[in-house]
């Protein structure tokens, strides 16, 4: 997956610069990119706009992964992987707008991870395996009720507390 592929090859890359000020400019580009991508092609198709609140994420999970959740059958696999780039680049974006946040590789799963509350905690998100899950199980992976889960352990994040949420 083309995303995939820019934040496996950012997040390797050695420099004698600050790689990781320079990575992670990289990555909210990109990521900013997807979302946008999704954006544009859905924002005058669905009742609400898509403006990167937490409650955009109900218009993203009823009427957007809906539609791809009931058409998946009919999806090639570029296609598929396409629209979980835009749509988890979408999820990651309004938890770094809202809650701040470093991407970073997630090797064991081979996708891009947002850790928020570094250096205190970390509590982290992993938006591209929540959406693949939410268009192949349907309406049981809800992406607002996994997104809520990640801001309330964001918002009582305590010195130590690490949690990884999928």
């Amino acid at each position: 997956m083309g995303i995939f592929d820019f934040f496996k090859k950012n997040t390797n890359r050695k420099t004698n610069e600050n790689p990781i000020d320079e990575t992670q400019v990289e990555f909210i580009e990109k990521s900013t990119n997807n979302a946008e991508r999704l954006v544009s092609s859905f924002n005058e198709r669905v009742d609400d706009g898509l403006d990167y609140s937490e409650s955009s994420l109900t218009v993203l999970d009823d009427e957007i992964l809906s539609l791809f959740s009931e058409n998946k059958d009919d999806m090639d696999s570029s296609m598929l992987e396409d629209i979980i780039a835009q749509a988890g680049s979408y999820i990651f974006e309004v938890a770094r707008r809202n809650y701040g946040g470093k991407y970073y590789w997630h090797d064991q799963l081979n996708q891009p991870i947002l850790v928020t509350g570094q250096p205190e905690f970390e509590i982290s998100i992993l938006a591209f395996e929540k959406v693949k899950q939410r268009i192949e199980n349907g309406t049981q992976d809800n992406i607002p009720f996994f997104f809520i889960g990640y801001s309330e352990r964001v918002k009582k994040g305590k010195k130590g507390d690490k949690a990884l949420i999928t």
